[in-house]
This record gives C-alpha cells, structure tokens and sequence, in this order.
C-alpha cells in the first residue's frame, strides 16, 4: 500500500494506524511500535480485535461497521491492550478513507493514562464526597431504625400506606385470643405476620408451632395435626404428639389452609369450637387452648362454592381477617426490602455492597412482582452474587413465561419489546451473520433507526 501520508502519520505524537477492510493493520507510526511493544513484523497484518479485551469487541465491533457504512468519524473511549497485556485508556477517533479504489480506517488513539491518573487522585482528595456516601448511607440504616422503633415490627420491613394499615389491624388483635385469618398472596409474608401477632400476645412466651398445610400429605396430615397411638396404622411404631398438643397454652400457625383435606376440616372446626380432639387409635378426649392463626394465599369463598371448603369452618376462622398487600401495590417500599437483603447477603456472602443507585431502584419499581418479597429476595440474592463492587448490579428481570400477561400494549411497545429481547439473545450484537439485524431480516442501518425511534439504548451493565 502507498499512503502519501505516511510523513505526516510517523510525525503524530499520538498512536496513528491504518486498517483495511479485512480488520489488518496495514500501516501505523513509531508511537504504536513502542507504546504496545510489538515489533513492526508482529504488527503488519495483525487483527484489530487482537488489541483489545474481548468484552469491549462489540463496542468497536459497532464503530468499525458505522465507520465503513455511514462513513462518519466514530470515537469511542476504550482500552487497548500491550503485548503484555497491560490495558492502557485511550479515546480512540476513527476516520473512513478510500484509497486506489480501496477502503481503509483510517485512526487515532489518544493515551489518557495520565488523566485517569489525575482523576483518581482528584477524587482521593476530595474527601467530602465520600463523606457525603457514608452520610447517606448512615441516614439510610437510621431511616429503617426509625420506622422499626416507630411500628416495632423488627422482621417486617416498609413504611408503605398498605403495610401500615395491616400492621395497624395486627395491633388491633394481638393482645386477644380472638382467631386471625391472613390472606394475601404466595411471598407476601404472612407468616411474619402471623409470628408477630404471636409475639405482641400474651402467650408470646408459650410455644409458636406453625403447620403448612400444603406440604403434609392427605395420608400423614391429620396425624401431624392431631398425633397418634402406637398401633394407629401400619409404620406407627411408637406413639406422638401432634401440633395441636404442642402448642397448648400457645398459638398455632395454620398456613396455606385452604390445602386442608375436606375431610379433616371438621375435625379442625371441632378444635376451634370446643378445644377437643383425639389422637388416631384413641378414644381419649384431649383438650387444648390454643390461638389460631391461618394463612391462605386463596380466596377461600371461591374454594367454598367450588365445595373444596367447609362455610363454616370459614366463618370461623374469618372472625378477625388481615389483608396483605402484593408487592406491587407497597412499591415505595422496595428500597428499603432491597437494602434489607442486600446486608442479609452482604453477611453470608462476604460481600461489601454499599450502594443501590437510583437507576436499579426505579429497575425494581417497574417490575409487578408476581412472586413478591421472595421473588424480590431471590433477585436480590443472585445480584448480591453477580455484583463485584461496591454497587449493585441487577440483571434484567424478565417476566416468568407461566404469568398471564393481561395488559394491552400499543403496537410500537410490542415491536420494542421484541426488537429488545432479539438483542438480548445476540448480546447486542446488531451486525454481522449472527446479529439482530439479520435475525430481523433487515439492515442494520434501518434497525439502528428503529432503535433510536423507539429509544432502545444497550444497556451499561
């Protein structure tokens, strides 16, 4: 190749190059032989991809592409990488040129080591800011502290109007013997609820037994609940105790009740009317006082037309009623739910997570949550494991493909949804024969269009 300015390219204090459209280094100054340590024949003909780390490959992957195609000036800021390996900062500005016929790249590459340098030392001396993190965060735990000391629910994270509300009404019952029903979804925490009725009782220092109702089997659940004889039934080798014994004097949590085989709720309603029962094999009366607490992530009127529960085993246990509310209906208080878990996995992991940015905050509050607090834990958790500073870093949480979709979207938010999730499958790869661009059957440039219209930006993360 003759480049007529190759004087004024050996002549540039910064990294000067020249690449075909194959992506070979064909032509570069001095300054690039000795700042990247390779020899001149190391250096002629060897791919552009090779000076960089392969995370940064789809950035200029990008700008090589809008180089060639738009025939614009493309600058990036990057990393290139030494024969050693040791990365060095650099803007890079890239230009297109047609020379004999051929097409070239045409670039520069400014070394900002010194200002990152400069950077770093401005922001150790500027103390202050760090200060003000701390003080944030200092002011964040005393938030949670203040709202703990003034509902005194340690367990039962919120300040939401909703949340208030319910703890209000467990206020309102805790003192009394007077039977509660919580209703709410799967992952709202009712047994938290139920634990903190409990504990604001007088029998808080008596036995708390909590059943669930749906992981027993039929065949063993009554048999949890109420105990049985040695000799009952095949397997009972030895006598014991059931649920309702243990927790005499003390309350018993009842979750997911509306799981209760039909044929065991009038033994339940019994227990709730009179304090009775017997164990299995055994025609000996036991009697009990107990506080019951049930808990039904279904609508159990629904469960009684359907004639899968028993009306008045439901009027019994529906004197006191609590309302939880789904997740998505307590949205401000998913900062402080976050924040929660975040020291919870902070502790077990041994990570160092100080900060939640306003950014991944408002990523939490768009979701709906069909899952709630646990869903909220699980995505915190496996962010807690992704994340490898000091901020959090949450991946895209996508909806579950079980969850009905109700919502009617206008035709753009469909092509945009789905313009996003062909780009998530290609790692934003919008070029090349396994880009999104051929996936969509269309050029890149008019995707890249479609793109900016509708506002689709890769994300940082």
């Amino acid at each position: 190749m003759v480049f007529s300015g190759e004087t004024v390219l050996q002549s540039m204090p910064e990294f000067a190059y020249v690449f075909n459209k194959q992506d070979e280094l064909v032509l570069w100054n001095k300054n690039l032989e000795l700042i990247l340590g390779y020899s001149a024949d190391e250096l002629y003909k060897k791919n552009v991809y090779d000076f960089m780390a392969e995370n940064e490959w789809d950035l200029n992957s990008d700008a090589i592409n809008r180089v060639f195609t738009d025939k614009e000036e493309q600058s990036i800021e990057q990393n290139i990488l030494t024969k050693s390996g040791k990365r060095i900062p650099v803007i890079d500005t890239a230009n297109y040129a047609l020379i004999d016929g051929e097409e070239y790249l045409i670039g520069m590459a400014i070394d900002i080591s010194q200002l990152r340098e400069t950077e770093e030392k401005l922001r150790s001396a500027i103390v202050e800011l760090q200060d003000l993190k701390d003080q944030l965060q200092s002011e964040n735990i005393y938030l949670r502290k203040e709202i703990e000391s003034w509902h005194g629910f340690e367990e039962i994270i919120g300040k939401s109007e909703a949340l208030m509300h319910s703890l209000y009404r467990v206020e309102q019952v805790a003192e009394t013997d007077t039977t509660v029903l919580l209703e709410g979804e799967t992952g709202t925490g009712k047994e938290l609820f139920a634990r903190a009725i409990h504990m604001r009782s007088k029998r808080k220092n008596k036995a708390y037994v909590k059943v669930n109702c749906a992981s027993l089997p039929a065949s063993l659940i009554e048999s949890e609940l109420f105990g049985h004889e040695k000799g009952a039934f095949t397997g009972a080798l030895h006598k014991q105790i059931g649920r309702f014994e243990l927790a005499n004097s003390g309350t018993i949590f009842l979750d997911e009740i509306g799981e209760l085989p039909i044929d065991l709720q009038s033994k339940l309603l019994r227990v709730i009317q009179e304090g009775e029962f017997e164990r299995l094999g055994s025609s000996k009366t036991l009697k009990v006082d107990i506080r019951i607490i049930a808990a039904t992530n279904k609508n159990l009127e629904e469960q009684i037309s359907k004639k899968l529960f028993r009306k008045d085993l439901y009027y019994r246990l529906n004197v006191y009623p609590i309302s939880i509310s789904p997740l998505c209906d307590r949205i401000s208080d998913i900062p402080l739910l976050a924040q929660h878990f975040v020291e919870i996995f902070n502790r077990t992991m041994g990570k160092d997570i100080k900060r939640i940015s306003k950014k991944t905050i408002q990523q939490l509050q768009k979701y709906s949550w069909p899952g709630n607090i646990r869903e909220l834990e699980n995505i915190i958790e496996r962010a807690v494991i992704i994340s490898n500073g000091s901020s959090l870093s949450v991946e895209p949480i996508l909806k579950p493909g079980f969850e009905e979709d109700e919502e009617l979207l206008p035709l753009a938010e469909h092509e945009r949804n789905y313009i996003i999730k062909v780009l998530e499958k290609t790692y934003w790869r919008v070029d090349g024969p396994e880009g999104a661009a051929r996936i969509l059957d269309m050029h890149p440039e008019t995707l890249r269009s479609r793109m900016r219209k509708l506002e689709i930006k890769r994300p940082t993360f």
